[in-house]
C-alpha cells in the first residue's frame, strides 16, 4: 500500500549553495545532511509539513552527476512511502514495471529504497521507500 509522497529529490551541483538558496526559499534550515557512500552522493533534507525535499549533490561517478551533466539541475525523482517495499516490488514487476534494484538497498534518512525506471513510468523516476525498523 502506498501511503504518501515521502520526498521530492532535486539534483544540485553545489549542496552548500543550494542549502543556502532553499533555506531562504522555504524559510527554514535543512534538518539533516548525510553522505550515502554506496551512491556517491551527499544529501540534505528540508521538512515541509508531511513532505520532505531532498537535495542531492553527486560525486564524480554518481548517477546524480551524470543526470546533471545530461539534463542540468532540477527535479530528479519523486519518492513514495510504502507499507511493504518487498510486496510492492513484486507487484510492480508483475504489472510490467522495470524495477532498478531488487532487493531494495539502504538509502538516506534511514530508509530502504528501490527505484522504478522512468521508461516504464511516463518519464518519472519513482522511488519507493520504507523506514528501516530498528
Amino acid at each position: 500500500m502506498w501511503k504518501r509522497i515521502e520526498h521530492i529529490g532535486i539534483a544540485v551541483k553545489d549542496l552548500k549553495a543550494s542549502n543556502d538558496l532553499f533555506k531562504i526559499l522555504f524559510n527554514t534550515s535543512p534538518y539533516k545532511e548525510e553522505v550515502v557512500k554506496s551512491e556517491h552522493v551527499t544529501t540534505s533534507f528540508f521538512q515541509l509539513g508531511e513532505t520532505k525535499i531532498e537535495l542531492l549533490e553527486g560525486g564524480s561517478d554518481s548517477t546524480i552527476t551524470k543526470f546533471i551533466d545530461k539534463k542540468g539541475e532540477g527535479i530528479h525523482h519523486i519518492a513514495f512511502e510504502v507499507e511493504d517495499i518487498y510486496a510492492e516490488i513484486d507487484r510492480l514487476r508483475k504489472e510490467g514495471f522495470q524495477v532498478l534494484n531488487d532487493p531494495p538497498k539502504k538509502g538516506a534518512d534511514n530508509k530502504l529504497v528501490c527505484f522504478v525506471h522512468p521508461k516504464t513510468a511516463n518519464g518519472v523516476l519513482v522511488e519507493l521507500c520504507q523506514e528501516i525498523k530498528k
